[in-house]
């Protein structure tokens, strides 16, 4: 297995594991986004390749098996003092902001994804202990990172790997289809 840095050029891969790790939430914003006509993965693609922002290339990391990309780590240092949410925030995200505000100076662990026909080869064990040589790089304790209930695989690989439970908050739909009910934040720090 190789872990590497993720390019521009993997956009299309990064779009695909974003939405697997957020039950497409993302895809359902960047509709909205777009309107009716727009291309919403098309906008979710530019916003990948871009230098900058939370969800761009430079935040990701790509395992690959046998030359095929297979998982995908995302993330970033989150703030050390999180700003208040804003007024206009679509209440669909309010729960995740909310939740990512209780681990401040942490590093976000904002994607881990597999594609189906790599699961159980090790890939997350890989790319979470990725996160632990970024988390350490980047002069950060603690790895944060937000799953839903209906994640049960997930959850198991990240309690094994020693992250705990810290807090709930319900799962906001409004017209987005999803069969979770609770967001929840895990974290571990690092020895």
């Amino acid at each position: 297995m190789l872990i590497r840095e993720a390019k521009a050029s993997d956009a299309a891969h990064l779009v695909r594991f974003i939405n697997m790790a957020a039950d497409d939430l993302p895809l359902h914003f960047w509709q909205k986004s777009v309107g009716e006509g727009g291309d919403a993965l098309a906008y979710g693609m530019e916003r990948a390749a871009r230098e900058a922002g939370s969800f761009s290339f430079r935040n990701a990391w790509l395992a690959e098996v046998e030359g095929k990309v297979a998982a995908c780590l995302l993330g970033y240092p989150a703030e050390d003092e999180p700003s208040p949410i804003a007024a206009d925030t679509p209440p669909i995200f309010v729960p995740l902001l909310e939740l990512e505000a209780m681990a401040p100076g942490s590093w976000y662990l904002n994607v881990l994804a597999t594609y189906d026909g790599f699961r159980g080869k090790g890939c997350g064990s890989a790319l979470l202990a990725k996160a632990e040589e970024v988390t350490r790089a980047q002069g950060r304790q603690t790895i944060s990172l937000i799953t839903a209930d209906s994640h049960l695989d997930a959850q198991r690989l990240y309690a094994a790997k020693g992250y705990t439970e810290v807090a709930r908050r319900p799962v906001v739909k409004g017209d987005w289809q999803v069969d979770a009910s609770e967001w929840i934040l895990m974290t571990k720090t690092l020895a």
